[in-house]
């Protein structure tokens, strides 16, 4: 059966920004162009919408409706799990959801997931969202989160597909299922190899707490003969410009060509997060970038030696030791470049449509 004659529905968790589980979205709807999309809400702008959904328009659950939901619909978490089960896909032959979040939930025959992870403020980073909080309210998330818990485990897909190595432990560890694993789509066409690197070093990430920016300026801080630029937006944008020295460069926002640019030129890419996968370092490899990592989650899957170098805490002292090591080894940009190909969209495509043979 040809992607080309099934009736399919591909459910996305949400829309409202552009991440590495849109750039897969994006890549599916290559895969499958006729696919009519469902999400909780969708509040990407023309120039979003043009470039992830291929001009396409969504179908939408009644939570986009609500008020505020355009700038707080997060607060319509505990409704999330009824929002995503009031989609009737039963007149499609398959549903393809693309979830880090809710979008596994859905009803529908032959459905296969695509997991980014599962919900990881009801899993992993249960404690972490839930501590900070004055008492009353954190019993009532951890009742909520103890709810959508339930939830989670009761409504599974067909067949997982994980994202990383990690992820599919996550899975087994969490559903008891077994999962296929294909990594993520990078553009490797778009990120091309640039051999002539020039000294600084470089970041890109959506600029909130778990990412952990804010670490890697603490530490170039106190390595003030090293410059890092800092690319990105999110709400700890201001309060990472006010601790930033000067030889940190805080830029914000930056155009896609640019951060290309940015990324290619740099003689490394560093970051700090603690990633499900991580596309945005597979794109530094494409670019013949070496990598400097948290080593945990995807960066496992992503860096090796020849390729970066990985720290084991997320703390000041390791980052500096990781910047020192990769300051003592070399690195070839041809070899780097060679180990992102892994990873290209190509490979994705291929390995995504032989699971969904394989499913029907």
């Amino acid at each position: 059966m040809g992607g080309a004659t099934i009736r399919v529905a591909i459910v996305h968790d949400w829309l409202v920004t552009e991440g590495g589980a849109e750039k897969v979205l994006r890549e599916l709807l290559e895969l499958f162009p006729q696919a009519d999309i469902y999400t909780i809400v969708d509040f990407l702008n023309e120039a979003q919408r043009t470039k992830i959904l291929r001009g396409k328009r969504s179908h939408t659950s009644f939570i986009q409706r609500l008020p505020l939901a355009r700038t707080h619909f997060r607060y319509y978490l505990p409704l999330m799990p009824k929002a995503i089960r009031s989609f009737d896909l039963s007149h499609y032959d398959l549903v393809i959801s693309s979830s880090w979040a809710f979008a596994k939930g859905v009803q529908g025959r032959r459905h296969i997931c695509y997991c980014h992870t599962p919900i990881r403020y009801a899993w992993d980073l249960f404690e972490e969202y839930t501590a900070p909080l004055p008492p009353i309210k954190r019993e009532l998330v951890r009742w909520s989160l103890n709810q959508i818990r339930r939830w989670d485990r009761k409504y599974l897909p067909d067949y997982f597909i994980a994202n990383s190595t990690e992820v599919a432990y996550r899975i087994r560890r969490i559903y008891g299922r077994e999962s296929t694993i294909i990594y993520p789509p990078v553009d490797t066409d778009r990120f091309r190899l640039w051999e002539k690197k020039e000294n600084y070093y470089f970041t890109l990430s959506r600029l909130v707490p778990y990412k952990k920016t804010r670490l890697l300026v603490e530490t170039f801080n106190k390595m003030p003969n090293r410059h890092l630029i800092v690319a990105g937006t999110g709400e700890e944008l201001e309060a990472i410009r006010a601790i930033a020295g000067p030889n940190v460069e805080v830029l914000g926002y930056v155009e896609d060509s640019v951060a290309v640019e940015l990324m290619q030129r740099a003689k490394a890419f560093i970051y700090g997060g603690y990633e499900d996968f991580g596309i945005v370092m597979a794109e530094a490899l494409a670019c013949g970038t070496p990598v400097i990592a948290y080593g945990k989650g995807g960066a496992l899957d992503i860096v090796d030696r020849e390729s970066g170098v990985l720290f084991g805490e997320q703390s000041i002292e390791a980052v500096e030791r990781g910047i020192r090591e990769f300051e003592g080894r070399s690195f070839n940009p041809r070899s780097i470049r060679e180990r992102a190909l892994i990873f290209r969209r190509e490979r994705f495509l291929q390995e995504f449509q032989k699971v969904v043979d394989g499913a029907l």
